[in-house]
Formats: structure tokens, C-alpha cells, sequence
């Protein structure tokens, strides 16, 4: 099993965009890894307590992930953190070694892993 990490962030805390950038973070999390759904043994959602119109994990919901364990949990409230950030923690079976993973942090998520190239 592997953890495939990513984050991304909301202009504002309204449910439709919410849903938008979670749809946008899983589905390029997914296609850069080539991870089949199936493989997928859960996904942990957490958020900023500045985003509470919708639970992220629901826009997973939606995109048809009907059948993936899906949890969500709240960020401290940290004022050096990152405002309206969504972050993802995808456990993933499979033999791809662990430095061949993509982690993707989109948006103003972007500085927390710098290091990265998306």
C-alpha cells in the first residue's frame, strides 16, 4: 500500500466550488498515478475550519466513488496555515515504488509542498 498525498484550496467556502476542486484534485491525482478506483483502499479528507459548506468528501461522492471508504477530519486552526485548504490522503494498493508517486497541491495549496512540481 502507498499514501498519495495532495491538497488543494477554495476562493470561497460555497458548496459548488468546494465539489469543483475536489473533482479537480482526485481526478489528476488519479490520472497522473494511472490509479484504477478499485485499487483504492481509502481516502481521508481534511479541511480547513473555514470550509464548512459541504464535506469535501462528498464531492468524491458525486464524481461516482460510491464503493471507496471515504473519512473527513478538521485542520487545527493555525494561523501560519494555508485559508480554505482541502487536503487528501489516498492509501492506494499497489507495487509502484514510493518514489515513483505523484503527489499533486494545486492552487494556493502549492506552497506547501514547494518541492513538488505539479
Amino acid at each position: 500500500m502507498r499514501g498519495v498525498r495532495g491538497a488543494t484550496t477554495v476562493e470561497r467556502n460555497e458548496r459548488e466550488e468546494i465539489f469543483a476542486n475536489v473533482a479537480e484534485l482526485l481526478a489528476l491525482i488519479v490520472e497522473e498515478n494511472k490509479i484504477d478506483i478499485e485499487d483504492i483502499g481509502a481516502v481521508i479528507f481534511s479541511s480547513t475550519p473555514d470550509i464548512n459548506a459541504a464535506f469535501p468528501a462528498a464531492g468524491a461522492r458525486i464524481m461516482g466513488w460510491s464503493e471507496v471508504p471515504l473519512f473527513g477530519t478538521l485542520e487545527i486552526d493555525n494561523p501560519e496555515g494555508v485559508a480554505r485548504c482541502i487536503r487528501v490522503l489516498i492509501l492506494w494498493n499497489t507495487e509502484v515504488p514510493q518514489k515513483e508517486i505523484k503527489h499533486l497541491y494545486l492552487k494556493g495549496a502549492s506552497v506547501l509542498r514547494q518541492d513538488l512540481k505539479n
